[in-house]
């Protein structure tokens, strides 16, 4: 049997003999190559795991990246956009990173563990890119993906569940800070860190421990509401915390297919981390400073608050005059807050300056059928859902 090449079978984690026995829909998701599971049980319970309990999900798919060198800490802050002059050893940074012409190439997390030894956490592959940026730094880049297991530990219990694992005075372990453990006879290192807007950890460690941790944690959580999740329950929660996600309320440059579907930080409202006063230069400050001076930003990614209960998922974003001014790229009804969010692109000064009398068309299914809705909506803080306990220290612990 001739075999055809051009199609190669979606990798296993070192987690799937546990998430596939957990998993009751036999329902997955092709994440960077890896197949993991977008439901196990219902999104329903899911998400209350992940708002009210502790939540568990694979997070090994999500691309890492080792930079290491004398030349790290330079290379780095060549890279982003961000200051991280003063950033501390042990700590981890929320960052982006754009092309000389100033479109953001993705965003992700950068872990510091010396100046001479970085991990760059993100969703998109970007090693090739990587590769080629560090000529003419003392640096080498690892994509170390295959190498390291990674669960994201989430919820209001989760430092519970995890002290109870072993994780000794991780409740005062700061928001984006990170700490060796040895757990169980392994090395593991936990950052307070994640992508569901609440208090919640993910873990760090070689996969041959996978196995081992995912037992110990499920058993350590089992009396604090512990429940594995999938990406639906997790698209869930980061669209209530205001999240962004490449290639879903952005593109990323390198795969936009046309520059017009670029997008600047400005117009992705990560303009907070574009620090055009350090002193050194980064990939794309040239173009962001011009854009900063000249106010050309043509868009902008807005927080909606949407009248009724039907998702606006999809849905085209109008002025009063029926003009088309953007779209939906993200949307919910939220069990927690009991309102109907939106992330959406308008095109300016919509969402600048103009921030109501503006409609979304919705089409909802009802029985084979589509009802077509009018809602007016408001533009609103991005951050939908922010819990004092995200960031309290001490963390919030449970028995």
């Amino acid at each position: 049997m001739n075999r055809d090449l051009r199609f190669t079978a979606l990798k296993k984690t070192p987690f799937h003999s546990r998430t596939s026995l957990a998993s009751r829909t036999n329902k997955y998701y092709n994440w960077n190559g890896f197949t993991v599971p977008t439901e196990y049980s219902t999104t329903e319970l899911e998400y209350t795991a992940a708002r009210n309990g502790t939540s568990v999900m694979d997070l090994t798919p999500m691309c890492k990246y080792m930079i290491n060198g004398s030349d790290a800490n330079r290379f780095v802050d060549y890279l982003v956009t961000r200051d991280l002059s003063q950033m501390e050893d042990n700590t981890v940074a929320y960052i982006i990173w754009c092309n000389e012409d100033g479109k953001v190439m993705d965003d992700g997390t950068i872990f510091k563990f010396s100046d001479t030894k970085f991990m760059l956490c993100c969703a998109v592959k970007i090693y090739n890119w990587l590769h080629d940026s560090a000529e003419g730094f003392d640096v080498s880049c690892e994509d170390a993906t295959d190498t390291t297991a990674a669960l994201a530990i989430q919820g209001p219990t989760s430092c519970s569940t995890l002290k109870n694992y072993g994780a000794d005075d991780l409740e005062l372990l700061k928001p984006f800070g990170m700490k060796q453990y040895n757990i169980n006879g392994y090395d593991v290192l936990i950052s307070r860190t994640g992508f569901t807007g609440d208090l919640g950890y993910e873990l760090w460690t070689n996969p041959a421990n996978a196995e081992n941790m995912w037992d110990s944690i499920m058993e350590a959580g089992k009396e604090l509401k512990i429940r594995p999740f999938g990406m639906h329950a997790l698209e869930m929660t980061r669209i209530e915390a205001g999240f962004i996600q490449t290639n879903t309320d952005f593109m990323a440059a390198e795969d936009s297919l046309r520059p017009v579907r670029m997008r600047s930080p400005y117009e992705i409202g990560m303009g907070w981390l574009v620090h055009l006063n350090k002193e050194s230069y980064f990939v794309g400050k040239r173009a962001l400073k011009k854009e900063k001076e000249t106010g050309n930003s043509e868009r902008c990614l807005v927080g909606l608050d949407i009248d009724g209960d039907k998702p606006a998922v999809g849905s085209v974003i109008y002025n009063e005059k029926k003009e088309d001014i953007g779209i939906v790229t993200a949307a919910m009804w939220s069990p927690t807050m009991k309102r109907n969010v939106a992330l959406a692109s308008l095109k300016r000064p919509y969402g600048i300056k103009i921030k109501e009398n503006i409609f979304a068309e919705i089409y909802h299914p009802e029985e084979l059928e589509y009802k077509k809705i009018w809602a007016k909506c408001k533009v609103v803080k991005r951050q939908f859902f922010s819990p004092e306990r995200r960031n309290k220290v001490p963390a919030d612990l449970y028995e």
